[in-house]
């Protein structure tokens, strides 16, 4: 059990958590708080990908401005 813990804040960490979230997500596992890591989990799950949706935006506005520039450059 201690092992497959571990690896969950690893994992934690590989998927992009902040040393904040590990951190929080250490505290529920020390409490024996499994429903309540789930509830954690998730929340950490969601604050990833606004994080990616976030990130798509800015690809999206650069895509823009390549586009914008090479017409400014085709004239």
């Amino acid at each position: 059990m201690k092992e497959q813990l571990d690896r969950l804040l690893v994992g934690l960490a590989d998927a992009g958590c902040t040393k904040e979230e590990v951190e929080g997500a250490e505290r529920l596992l020390e409490t024996d708080s499994l429903d309540s890591l789930i509830r954690y989990l998730r929340k950490c799950r969601a604050n990833l990908v606004d994080k990616m949706h976030e990130s798509q935006r800015r690809v999206d506005r650069m895509d823009y401005l390549i586009r914008q520039t090479e017409k400014i450059a085709a004239k």
